[in-house]
This record gives C-alpha cells, sequence and structure tokens, in this order.
C-alpha cells in the first residue's frame, strides 16, 4: 500500500505525518486491496477566517476511487472525521464482501424452511420451556394417571411397559383424559 501525504498552503511537520500516518494504518484492517492512499491537507481563506480541508483518496484494487473531504477549523478535528468517515465506508465494503456467499440452489429451499421453523421459534421463546423428563423407568398407565392427579398437571409425559413414549393428558373441561 503506497501512502503519501501532501500539504497545499500548509507546512506538513513531522509529527503532523506521523499522527495522519497512524490514522492511515487502520485501513489495513479491513483486509482489502487498497492500493494507494493520498492525503492532502489545504488551507483557504474564506471571508476572513482559515479553513482547513483534509481529503482521503483511496485507490482499490478492482473497484473505484474513494474521496473524503473534510473541512473544519480545526486540522486534527478533520483527520479524526475523515479517518471515521473511510474507516464507516470500507467496513460497509468489507462487510458486504464477507456476507456474499455462493449457495446452490438446491440449498435455497431448506434455508428458507429452516428459517421458518426458527422465526416461529423466536417468537414462541417466551412460552415454551424445554424440559427434561423426571423419570425414565416405565410405568403402568394407572400409576402415570395418578401421578398427573397428584400434580395437578395437563399431561404427563412417560414410558409405558412395551418402552413407547406415551403421553397422558386432562381434557378440556372434563374429568377425562387422553392417552397417546
Amino acid at each position: 500500500m503506497n501512502t503519501s501525504i501532501v500539504g497545499r498552503h500548509v507546512t506538513v511537520n513531522d509529527e503532523l505525518k506521523t499522527h495522519i500516518q497512524n490514522t492511515m494504518d487502520v485501513f489495513s484492517k479491513y483486509n482489502l486491496d487498497i492500493v494507494s492512499i493520498n492525503a492532502i491537507i489545504s488551507q483557504e481563506q474564506k471571508h476572513g477566517k482559515n479553513l482547513i480541508t483534509f481529503e482521503y483518496v483511496l485507490n482499490m484494487a478492482h473497484q473505484d476511487t474513494i474521496v473524503v473531504k473534510q473541512k473544519d477549523k480545526d486540522l486534527h478535528a478533520a483527520i479524526d472525521i475523515a479517518t471515521d468517515r473511510v474507516s464507516k465506508i470500507l467496513r460497509r465494503h468489507s462487510d458486504k464482501i464477507k456476507s456474499h456467499k455462493a449457495t446452490k440452489l438446491t440449498g435455497v429451499a431448506m434455508i428458507d424452511e429452516e428459517d421458518k421453523v426458527a422465526k416461529e421459534l423466536e417468537m414462541l421463546e417466551d412460552e415454551i420451556v424445554p424440559v427434561k423428563l423426571k423419570s425414565y423407568k416405565p410405568m403402568d398407565i394407572e400409576e402415570a394417571l395418578n401421578m398427573l392427579k397428584e400434580d395437578g398437571g395437563v399431561f404427563k409425559v412417560f414410558y409405558d411397559m412395551d418402552d413407547n413414549l406415551r403421553i397422558l393428558y386432562k381434557m378440556k373441561d372434563s374429568a377425562q383424559f387422553g392417552l397417546y
């Protein structure tokens, strides 16, 4: 990555060069193909006031040139704001590249179904709480019925003597019970 710092009508001292170089080093963390970065500092007189313009020109491989200009009364403030703006642009570009993944056409339908199931589970997250079975030992249906009546619950999940998973539940508005 080539870097250059140019001052137009401004003297660029070593301290300013190191500050700008340190801010330009931040751009390398996005792992993009940045060919060159030019930092241009210029000073203007408008209405009797000094106005500093700081400009970044980034040339990226296989991309358009990124140009960010920032005007301010304070040079360091202009540098920091321009650096933040360029970082935001590079972060968005980097995220765009990372999130673009090629998917097979056969996997598209499965992804849509998984998304629907995930959305439904998120909606029911406050209502559904996973619970483990308290007893894994097989029991008679009469024993499960007595336990359900004692607990005052709505249903009882248990294994019967043939090692089948069974569900005993209380029917609505009735003193009867159902069995799956």
